[in-house]
């Protein structure tokens, strides 16, 4: 036989494009159409639906960035239609090729009832199948022009990215209002055929499979009258039947197909704009729920889900019935799907704490996995908080972004600092927005690295990151799919019914220990400062306020507020979401978030301040509040008392123009330059600065990456580094007994202030940077006199090591990371740290001098200056505070870290505070001590072990105790856990390295 492959190959595909998807719909009259532009912020539905709307016609412009405008459809459908099925085809002006990222809408009927969501993979809306004819048609479209951020030139800055930057020009034009005839038929044929033709794209030539599709499909195309496509389409599908009805190989590679909408809860559209996102995408999976029997639909996020209950309520009614049905699914348990890298401990655990309470409190509903397909890598601490919370799986997909190494493993255990191990899926289609496509299918099967072992995956199946959704058409091609010759076998599936089938068939998998680090996005770091160190703030100052809250609650009848600490930390938990806190969202998002952050340390601060002025009492006894884990100044952590002063500091001038700062414990030289060329530890006689090197060093780097701006930076930015030596004042500070330096560089101009606290051996650097730069990066360098071939870094729950050398590509990929208050390196007998008060990214490296000596050089990452999405991407002011601590054990740095970011409070009350909770081993850090969800008035405190060593500890409470109860943390007592005894107050503890406990405290 000749071999006509491609000959009919390229056949199908015209066929197919010019003739039959036209036929889908063969008939259609023009609907008139009318438009009302609301003139600001998007109204409630009754106000757009009684608005006064003007006549407009397909071909006019319509839409200014960000604007919504709501158009009236109405129609007659023709009485020769009657008994066929018929639909509107509502086309607002869409690009295919764009779902999620364009304008989008929203039907109503004339009563207010959400119909479903408008999007460039979904311009449909069916009026009836049979319809009558004559049958009066009126629909309302909320139509949201949300302008095209990132489009087919991706990363070009744009002031599009802002309400108050984006101008008034329309940015679509309306296509096509139609009432059409759906020739159901005709459209099956189109899903026949797109299955068939993309599953023998993907078979070997050689394969027989192969030609015995083509041939079939040879044989349909001929039954096709190109000139009666519908009188023909049922002919041509009979020829489909048999290669259709051929089923999969008993080997064939199982796909657990979960319906799914990612919708970024803030990217390339504000908070406002995601509430209707999410509303536009629940109806439709409802809609389409009604329709598909075998759908299943899983929603992750719980503020999304809030926000179609305040928002949105009918569509909230029909969610809520396909919940109890058991196909519309929350999934994942968390408030947003967060960041992992950078939120603090607290903050990572209630995540879960919200997002599984609300799921809980809605429907009864537990989930058991974490659904973070989009996060960029995730922090080693992580497993033990999935754990505590009561899940037991993680799903993620963005690991296979990674650019330099393959990830080994799709279904593995992942183990954490404390040993814990969660059971893990990456889902080898390395998509999070399949959409049944035979090349997707295909390569999940061929990139499963667990065959032999295991033979599930799972597929989220819908257009997303904008939302939209599953489309029917999908639906239609997983039908087929479900069990067909040549391809995995594709069954819609509960997350839950996914993760039970894949442990049952692999209880035993690999286990990866440590970090899950994406190699790509590392610059989300650093981008949009203001929105990391309003992070950071928020966070201890939550801790305060339920510190303090909780003491003086139980001392004084201070009440409570839960509700306003409740609302306070779900705020903090959305902008935790993974392109917020990253800094990859456009300006309007950050410009919001920045004052979101002053709102939330406003309200925070009047919490504390109330709290602790109960506790003080009337007096003038001067005092100072402690929240800080740790005594400092001689007040216990948690409680206030008068300070007690020791030391003194001195500063000196050098005969080089440079000074010297001492305070008995630390002496630190500083060259005319401004510079430390010396960091000596006094008593253990160890100068910290490497040899001929200076800290404090400013550098400049020049920085574009080749893609994603604000996301990452390339390997290539350390090929050009600019040393910010020049100083233009170097001063004794105000104060006498500080350095000032001021340089300026570019449009930039730097200030920093070095101080030693008297009575503490650490260097204080205080930097202010009014930052005018444009695609630069600029860090703080350390070159230390210290040899390691591993540092610690912060993260939840504990610290985690990792090297400083580039031994292989895994090693060389991690060229900037994530800390959270601190990285300590050592060797066995002496350390260092360094700590900061709100930066994120650094980078470590080490060189071996001509002395034989190690150089290691810890670099902070301060700023950036990506001119996409925000092309003003922090632009402005800034302040960082960091510190150096030679000499520092690990204790040092977790003790110091936590000094930094919780500055002392001082008021004048009637006498000491005692603390509500004391532990007795510093290695156990409480970090949260507040009263229970519940309102019962129970006292729940959690703590860790910090330094990565067994413990023994005892802890105390300021209160009588009538009982104790280890808790997960969701304040639930643990089954299996035998409560610890209580002994006058006191309770004895024994924590493995890292273990985190949650216990809850009845009061007497």
């Amino acid at each position: 036989m000749h071999d006509d492959r491609t000959l009919v190959e390229a056949r199908l595909r015209r066929v197919l494009d010019g003739r039959i998807r036209p036929a889908v719909y063969p008939e259609s009259v023009p609907l008139e159409v009318a438009v009302w532009h609301a003139p600001g912020e998007p109204v409630p539905v009754a106000e757009g639906l009684a608005a006064d709307v003007e006549p407009v016609t397909v071909g006019s412009r319509w839409g200014a960035p960000w604007g919504t405008s709501w158009f009236r459809v109405t129609g007659t459908v023709p009485e020769a239609w009657a008994g066929r099925t018929v639909e509107a085809v509502l086309d607002l002006g869409f690009d295919e090729n764009m779902p999620g990222f364009q304008c989008e809408g929203l039907v109503y009927r004339p009563d207010g009832t959400p119909v479903k969501g408008l999007n460039p993979r979904n311009q449909w809306v069916r009026i009836g199948a049979p319809v009558q004819g004559g049958e009066e048609v009126r629909l309302h479209v909320e139509a949201a022009s949300n302008p095209v951020v990132m489009d087919y030139r991706p990363f070009t800055p744009t002031p599009l990215g802002d309400l108050e930057t984006a101008g008034s020009d329309p940015q679509y034009t309306l296509t096509r209002m139609d009432l059409a005839v759906l020739d159901e038929t005709v459209w099956h044929l189109v899903t026949d055929l797109e299955v068939l033709g993309e599953l023998m794209a993907e078979l070997p030539v050689d394969a027989p499979r192969r030609w015995e599709i083509l041939r079939a499909v040879e044989r349909a195309l001929d039954a096709v009258d190109l000139q009666d496509v519908g009188g023909t389409a049922e002919q041509a599908r009979s020829r489909l039947t048999d290669v259709l009805a051929a089923p999969a190989v008993p080997s064939a590679h199982r796909i657990s197909a979960v319906g799914h909408a990612h919708i970024d809860s803030a990217w390339l559209w504000p908070l406002r704009e995601t509430v209707r996102k999410v509303a536009r995408t629940a109806a439709n999976m409802t809609a389409l729920l009604d329709d598909e029997p075998d759908f299943v639909f899983a929603m992750s996020q719980a503020q999304q889900w809030a926000w179609v209950k305040e928002h949105r309520p009918e569509v909230w009614a029909r969610v809520k019935k396909a919940v109890a049905e058991g196909r519309f699914v929350p999934a994942g348990g968390m408030w947003v799907e967060s960041d992992t890298n950078m939120p603090g401990s607290e903050a990572m655990a209630r995540q879960f704490v919200h997002g599984k309470r609300f799921f809980l409190d809605e429907f009864g509903v537990e989930n058991d996995e974490a659904w973070l397909p989009d996060t960029f890598g995730f922090a080693a601490g992580l497993p033990q908080i999935i754990k505590a919370a009561g899940s037991r799986y993680l799903l993620t997909q963005k690991i296979s972004w990674s650019r330099t190494n393959r990830f080994p493993h799709h279904t593995f255990r992942w183990e954490g600092i404390d040993g814990t191990r969660i059971f893990t899926h990456f889902p080898p289609v390395d998509t999070y927005n399949c959409s049944m496509r035979g090349a997707e299918i295909a390569h999940a099967v061929r990139n499963f690295k667990d065959k032999g072992a295991a033979r599930h995956s799972l597929a989220p199946t819908g257009w997303g990151d904008g939302g939209g959704g599953t489309t029917r058409e999908m639906v239609a091609k997983a039908a087929r799919l479900r069990d067909l010759e040549g391809s995995a076998t594709v069954t819609w599936e509960t997350p839950s019914a996914f993760f039970a089938k894949a442990e049952a068939e692999n209880p035993e998998p690999p286990v990866w220990v440590g970090e899950l680090y994406l190699e790509l996005h590392r610059a989300t770091l650093t981008s949009q400062a203001g929105t990391k160190q309003g992070n950071r703030r928020s966070e201890h100052l939550l801790r305060e306020a339920e510190l303090w809250a909780a003491t003086a609650a139980v001392r004084t009848g201070f009440p409570y507020p839960y509700a306003d600490l409740d609302r306070i930390w779900k705020t903090v938990l959305l902008h935790q979401f993974h392109d917020i806190l990253p800094g990859s969202s456009i300006a309007w998002v950050h410009r919001e978030a920045r004052a979101t952050y002053a709102r939330v340390a406003d309200e925070l601060g009047g919490i504390i301040d109330a709290a602790q002025r109960a506790l003080a009492g009337e007096g003038s006894v001067p005092l100072l509040f402690n929240a800080a884990p740790h005594t400092r100044s001689g007040v216990p952590a948690g409680g206030a008392r008068p300070a007690e002063m020791s030391g003194r500091t001195t500063r000196a001038e050098r005969p080089d123009g440079g000074h010297v700062l001492d305070n008995g414990l630390l002496r630190v030289g500083v060259d005319a330059r401004g510079l430390v060329d010396s960091a000596l530890d006094l008593a253990a006689g160890r100068e910290t600065i490497a040899p001929g090197r200076t800290g404090n060093l400013l550098q400049l780097h020049q920085d574009l990456p080749n893609m994603w701006d604000a996301w990452d930076v390339d390997e290539f930015y350390r090929n050009t580094v600019t040393d910010l030596t020049d100083a233009d004042e170097v001063t004794p500070g105000d104060d006498g007994v500080t350095v000032r330096i001021v340089r300026t560089f570019g449009a930039s101009r730097v200030t920093q202030v070095l101080s030693l606290p008297p009575g503490e051996k650490r260097l204080v650097v205080d930097t202010e940077v009014d930052w005018h730069e444009t695609e630069k990066f600029l860090k703080l360098a350390f070159p230390l006199d210290l040899h390691t071939d591993r540092y610690a870094s912060e993260t939840q729950f504990g610290h985690f090591f990792r090297p400083t050398h580039t031994n292989t590509s895994w090693e060389a990929a991690k060229f900037e990371a994530c800390n959270h208050r601190f990285v300590h390196l050592q060797e066995p007998d002496w350390g260092v740290a360094v700590v900061n008060d709100g930066t994120y990214g650094h980078d470590v490296t080490r060189a071996v001098r001509g002395d034989g000596g190690t150089t290691t050089t810890v670099r902070v990452s301060l700023l950036r200056a990506p001119r996409f999405p925000d092309p003003e991407t922090d632009q402005g002011v800034h302040r960082f505070r960091h510190a150096l601590v030679p000499g520092a054990s690990i204790g040092d740095a977790v003790r110091e870290g936590w000094r930094v970011n919780l500055p002392e409070r001082r008021l004048h009350g009637a006498g000491e505070v005692a603390p509500l909770v004391t532990v007795d081993r510093d290695s156990v850090v409480v970090t949260a001590v507040k009263l229970a969800d519940d309102g019962s008035g129970d006292v729940v405190v959690r703590f860790h072990e910090a330094h990565g060593a067994r413990a023994h500890a005892t802890l105390t409470a300021g209160f009588p105790v009538a009982g104790v109860e280890v808790t997960d943390l969701l304040e639930r007592p643990l089954a299996d856990t035998a409560p610890p005894t209580v002994d006058d107050g006191r309770i004895t503890v024994r924590l493995r390295p890292f273990e985190l406990t949650t216990l809850r405290l009845k009061r007497a």
